[in-house]
Formats: structure tokens, sequence, C-alpha cells
């Protein structure tokens, strides 16, 4: 009987997330506004790392294949759901000029969470559903506390685990694996 009383859901709009203080990163995913503080600094390390090793070689070319596209935090529009990851990477064979919008709404190919404890039950339920429902290709968690990464491939719809590693192993994972990842500096 309680449920009969209770108001009909209502779905969060962009302009709610706008609206949002400066100190908070706002995400809607499943209709649901979500408001996260900004990353501590073991997080925005990761991240800044990560997007340092890849960004010479596969990006720029420099040491590697080229033929990518990375942002930081961009945008990601995908019908009422709007989400923040920390790093992604377009083929340019799928986005063959970059990008110069406010938000994107073609999914990218691979996407890159930073786990934080204010964020990881999200990033590895809610995002993860929404990621794989637009065919993202690869995601990457990583998690700076424990210094881990884990990769996961989409597969008939479902997330395969590709691999663990931890600590300060040396990997070639995909859909990088033309470079050799220091995981001590992520």
């Amino acid at each position: 009987m309680a449920e009969e009383n209770q108001p009909p859901h209502r779905e969060a709009t962009y302009e709610e997330l706008v609206a949002l203080p400066p100190h908070l990163v706002g995400e809607i995913l499943g209709g649901k506004l979500f408001a996260s503080p900004w990353p501590a600094s073991p997080h925005s390390a990761a991240s800044l790392a990560l997007a340092a090793e890849l960004g010479g070689p596969f990006q720029r070319g420099r040491g590697g294949p080229g033929g990518w596209w990375f942002f930081t935090e961009p945008e990601l529009h995908f019908g009422r759901d709007v989400l923040v990851p920390d790093l992604a990477g377009w083929r340019r064979s799928r986005m063959p000029v970059r990008s110069d919008v406010p938000h994107f709404t073609l999914a990218p190919d691979w996407v890159c969470e930073v786990l934080s404890p204010s964020t990881a039950r999200i990033d590895r339920t809610l995002k993860k559903q929404i990621y794989a429902r637009e065919g993202l290709e690869f995601l990457w968690l990583v998690d700076p506390a424990l210094r881990l990464l884990e990769v996961l491939r989409l597969h008939g719809g479902q997330w395969l685990e590709r691999g663990s590693w931890s600590g300060g192993s040396h990997v070639r994972v995909e859909p990088f694996e033309a470079l050799e990842l220091e995981l001590e500096s992520v």
C-alpha cells in the first residue's frame, strides 16, 4: 500500500545538472541526477598519468600507431543519460575529425573510469550498463588506491573480463597493446 502513496518518479533534467554547484560533477543515469565531488588527488593523478601514457603514441603517433582521439572528462549524451567518464577515446576511423562540441552523442570506442569511493558503485553498475547498451567496445576500471587495472571488452552485449593487473606490472592490454603500460605510474 505504501507504494501507492508515493509520488511518481520524475526524470532529472539537464537544467538541474547544469545548476549544480561548481564543486560537483553531475551525471544523469537512468533518469536520476547523481552529483559527486571533483576527484581527489590520487584519482586525478592516475587519470593524468594514463592520459600521458596513451596520448603520445595513440593520439599523436609518437612512438606508436596513432589513430585515436582522447578527451578527459567529456560529457556524453546518450538519450536521457548524461555521463562524464574520466577518459574516453574514439578511433579516428569512426571520428575522422576531432569534434569541437560541448558534448558527444557518438559513443566512444574506449572509456576509462578511475574509481573513487564516491563513484565506484555507479561506475561499476549504472554506467557500465549504459556503456554496454551504447555499444562501447572497451571499458577500463582503474582503482588508484589498490593500483589495480581491470580491462573489459563488450561481446554480444555482455562485458567479458580480459584481465586484471596490479602493482608494478608492465602490461600490454587491448585496445592499446602496441604500448607496454607501466602500472606503477597509474
